[in-house]
C-alpha cells in the first residue's frame, strides 16, 4: 500500500471529517438514547457512497463497503456517558471546541472520533481500490456499550448472523496496537437483618453493620487477586450501596452492595463469584451473592437480556 496516498486522501477529507465529528458531538447520545447519533451516521455513510447501510432491530448502524468474500469489521460504539457535573466543564460539552490540533466535546475520544475515522477510512479504501474483489469492510456504529459492554456484538453475531473474519476496535489506545483487555462483571451482595425501633437497637439485627464487615473483606480480597503478566491484576471494588429500613428511626432490615469486578486472564465469572461467597463475613451472615442481569430496552425499544459479564480476551 502507498501510505503517502492514504495520508493525502485523509487530508483531503479533513473538513468533512471535522464537520461530521462536530455535528455528532452536538447531538446527545447516552446509552439507550442514541437515535440521533445513529441517524447522523447513517446519513454520512450514504453520502460518502457505502454500498449498503442497515440499521438492525437493536439500533446498531452497519455500513458495508465492497463486495468481497472476506468480511473485516471496524467497530465504534457511539453511545456516551452523561456529562456529570456541568460545573466541572470548562466548555459546553455538546457545543465542544476546535483548535488546529484538537476537537473537544462529549464523546470525541470515546468513541465518536472512532466512527468518523472508520467511515472515512472505508471511503478511502474504496477510492484507492484497496478492497479489490477479496474484501468487504463493515463499519459498525454500535449502541449501549457504556451500559453493557459487548451486548451490541452479541446481538450482531447471534441475531443478525453477521460474523467478521477480523475486527478492529476503534477505542483510543494512544496510537498503540492493543490485542487484549481485562474482562468485567457486575456482582451484587445482599444481606438480611431484622428491624426494630432505633431506641432499642439490641432488639434487632442491623443489616448495615453486617455489610460493614463484608465491605472490609472485599477490600482485602482486592489485594490478593490473580496477577497475569500480560493483562495485569484482577480487581474488585464496591461501587454502590443500598439499604431498606422502615424509617430513619429504625434499624435497617436489609443492605446490598454492587461490586465492579475486573477479570484478568485466567479468571472466570464462576471463580469470581466463589471468591466472594467464600469470604468469612459472607459465610457468617449468610449473604446472597449473585450476578446482575442487564435488560434495558435499546432506543428502538428492543430488550435483549444478558448476564452482566463481559469476558476477558487476548
Amino acid at each position: 500500500m502507498d501510505f503517502s496516498k492514504i495520508k493525502a486522501a485523509a487530508e483531503g477529507y479533513r473538513a468533512d471529517m471535522t464537520k461530521f465529528l462536530r455535528e455528532l458531538v452536538a447531538i446527545p447520545g447516552e446509552s439507550c438514547g442514541e437515535e440521533g447519533h445513529i441517524r447522523r451516521i447513517e446519513a454520512e455513510m450514504k453520502k460518502v457512497g457505502f454500498d449498503k447501510v442497515v440499521i438492525d432491530p437493536m439500533g446498531n448502524v452497519m455500513g458495508y463497503m465492497g463486495a468481497g468474500k472476506t468480511l473485516i469489521g471496524y467497530d465504534a460504539h457511539i453511545d456516551t456517558v452523561g456529562v456529570g457535573n456541568r460545573d466541572n466543564w470548562t466548555f459546553d460539552p455538546y457545543e465542544g471546541f476546535e483548535t488546529d490540533e484538537e476537537i473537544g466535546g462529549r464523546g470525541t475520544s470515546d468513541q465518536l472520533g472512532g466512527i468518523v475515522s472508520a467511515v472515512y477510512g472505508a471511503k478511502i479504501m474504496k477510492d484507492l481500490g484497496l478492497l479489490s474483489d477479496k474484501y468487504t469492510v463493515l463499519v459498525t456504529g454500535t449502541v449501549q456499550e457504556e451500559d453493557c459492554d459487548g451486548l451490541c456484538w452479541q446481538y450482531i453475531i447471534n441475531e443478525d448472523k453477521v460474523k467478521p473474519e477480523f475486527v478492529v476496535i476503534t477505542e483510543p489506545t494512544d496510537g498503540n496496537i492493543y490485542r487484549g483487555q481485562r474482562g468485567r462483571m457486575e456482582i451484587r451482595v445482599d444481606v438480611k437483618g431484622v428491624s426494630c425501633h432505633g431506641s432499642a437497637p439490641e432488639r434487632g439485627d442491623n443489616a448495615i453493620y453486617k455489610m460493614a464487615d463484608i465491605l472490609q473483606d472485599i477490600r482485602e480480597l482486592n489485594n490478593r487477586l490473580h496477577f497475569d503478566p500480560f493483562l495485569g491484576k484482577g480487581t474488585v471494588t464496591t461501587s454502590e450501596i443500598f439499604f431498606t429500613s422502615p424509617s430513619r428511626c429504625a434499624v435497617a432490615d436489609s443492605c446490598a452492595i454492587s461490586l465492579d469486578r475486573r477479570l484478568t486472564d485466567g479468571e472466570t465469572y464462576q471463580s469470581a463469584l466463589e471468591e466472594v461467597r467464600n469470604l468469612p463475613s459472607v459465610k457468617k451472615y449468610g449473604a446472597e451473592v449473585s450476578m446482575y442481569k442487564y435488560e434495558r430496552p435499546s432506543w428502538t425499544g428492543l430488550s435483549y437480556p444478558t448476564d452482566a459479564y463481559f469476558p476477558t480476551w487476548v
